[in-house]
């Protein structure tokens, strides 16, 4: 009987040692604002690329409080049927909550996809969006 008691007792313990634990940081929240065009891809789509993409360490560089990220996604179908994008993904300083829109950091990507649906317009938009994003996180992180 008491080595049920004991082991009960130590189930509880170590239970309430992992509740004790101090939990995991949050993740940072980082500004993000889309100006794309919503044919193209849809605002939760290109904060989800940004979220993503920004790690901790990027808010460790370019505190969340200072820096916001822009991306803007634009293009669509021309005269031969041939999907046209460019995206592009920047840093701005923020002053508060508002965007100063003064461009620190600039990527910009380009792509085009003859006899698309638009469907594969759309991937395409997102495609070129995670590579501008990808260009600018990689540029924020390796800076000191």
């Amino acid at each position: 009987m008491n080595r049920f008691v004991s082991l009960a007792f130590m189930s509880m313990l170590s239970a309430s040692a992992f509740a004790a634990a101090p939990a995991a940081p949050a993740a940072p929240k980082f500004a993000i604002v889309n100006s794309s065009t919503e044919a193209l891809i849809d605002n939760a789509t290109a904060v989800g690329i940004w979220n993503a993409q920004l790690t901790p360490k990027a808010a460790k560089l370019h505190p969340v409080k200072k820096t916001g990220y822009i991306s803007e996604v634009n293009g669509g179908f021309d005269a031969n049927k041939t999907c046209v994008v460019v995206a592009r993904a920047m840093t701005s300083p923020l002053k508060g909550k508002t965007f100063t829109y003064e461009a620190k950091n600039v990527a910009v990507a380009f792509g085009s996809q003859a006899g698309a649906t638009a469907e594969q317009c759309s991937a395409l938009a997102k495609a070129k969006l995670t590579e501008a994003v990808q260009s600018i996180v990689a540029t924020v992180e390796n800076a000191q």
